[in-house]
């Protein structure tokens, strides 16, 4: 593995500066990031607007430690799954979801993950390390292009619900972000972003203090602290308590609508009285469910709850005045489903 700087890892001004000090002029920096950014170059021969003499300093001072799309399946509903590998030869996952006026990018933020929930094949790989932001952003940008080729239109969505707890890689995720929606990078608009945490009170706060613009979603599963422990251990320590206050003080200086992600599981969390616990927890500020069909990951212990169910959590939904949507799943014939990213490619 090269011990040379990524490039990426400088600011604009940064790269200025270097050429300024390597006896060139200041606007090559602005060259350079061009080709980074804007044009994702993967190497520095492909920067034609520069002297084959600068190309060759650059490649002797710095590498571009771009991804590699290592293996691409499509599923039979048109779902597309990426194993990206990346520099030091780890792998995560991403995927593409088509439908027929847009298509989203669900992207990851960790190589494995830093909570414990049950039912996600994800958290059993553990995590190995954050990805830096151009990792992140290269996994947009790979996206993007299997968009274009595949669907005939750019990539409108992005969702950080892949491998890994975004608010547990905070700075280079927001990073990631600002590349992605300045005009100097993808310039996608924030409020086609949406970022899905399992719940990190102190870390929602930070978010709402930084006056973020994209959109947050909590996959919350219950409202009833000892069920969710059971099934997100880590709850135990960010308690429901804790993760409605931060909520409260999200919605409060965003004015923001909050998701919530859930799934019901039979004989876990599929009566009457989990459906009640969800409305109440759900008043304090204007919100959204979305009920997300289970994608199970071979152990049994977590099954999909039966319709009636999910019949029962609708019409209490919708008869306290909640907006409620049913999401089905895709992607479940290649792994690319909600909770299913675990590597198996």
């Amino acid at each position: 593995m090269s011990t040379k700087k990524d490039i990426r890892a400088l600011t604009k001004e940064q790269l200025r500066d270097f050429f300024v000090a390597n006896g060139d002029k200041a606007f090559r920096g602005n060259q350079v990031y061009e080709w980074l950014w804007q044009k994702s170059a993967h190497s520095f021969d492909v920067m034609t607007n520069l002297s084959k003499e600068t190309r060759e300093m650059l490649a002797h001072n710095f590498v571009i430690n771009h991804i590699k799309v290592d293996v691409m399946q499509r599923s039979s509903d048109g779902t597309i799954k990426n194993a990206v590998r990346l520099h030091d030869d780890l792998v995560v996952e991403s995927v593409l979801i088509p439908t027929s006026t847009r298509t989203t990018a669900c992207v990851s933020s960790q190589v494995g993950c830093s909570l414990d929930c049950r039912f996600c094949a994800t958290a059993r790989l553990k995590r190995m390390r954050n990805l830096n932001p151009d990792e992140i952003y290269d996994q947009v940008v790979a996206i993007d292009n299997e968009s274009r080729l595949y669907f005939d239109r750019p990539l409108s969505n992005i969702v950080f619900m892949g491998m890994g707890e975004p608010l547990m890689n905070y700075n280079n995720v927001l990073k990631a972000i600002d590349k992605i929606t300045s005009p100097e990078g993808l310039g996608m608009s924030p409020k086609r972003i949406i970022v899905s945490t399992s719940g990190v009170p102190k870390m929602i706060k930070k978010m709402a203090d930084d006056n973020v613009k994209f959109k947050l979603a909590v996959s919350l599963h219950s409202a009833v602290d000892e069920i969710r422990t059971s099934i997100m251990p880590f709850n135990a320590t960010f308690s429901l308590t804790d993760l409605r206050e931060a909520l409260q003080y999200w919605y409060e200086k965003t004015k923001s609508r909050i998701t919530y992600e859930y799934v019901v599981w039979k004989g876990i969390n599929d009566t009457q009285k989990d459906a009640d616990a969800l409305v109440a927890f759900c008043r304090f500020a204007p919100s959204k469910v979305n009920l997300i069909e289970y994608n199970p990951i071979d152990d049994g212990m977590f099954q999909q709850a039966a319709q009636k169910a999910i019949s029962m959590y609708t019409e209490t939904l919708e008869r306290n005045n909640i907006v409620v949507t049913v999401r089905r799943s895709r992607g479940k014939d290649i792994d690319a489903a909600c909770g299913q990213l675990a590597n198996k490619s």
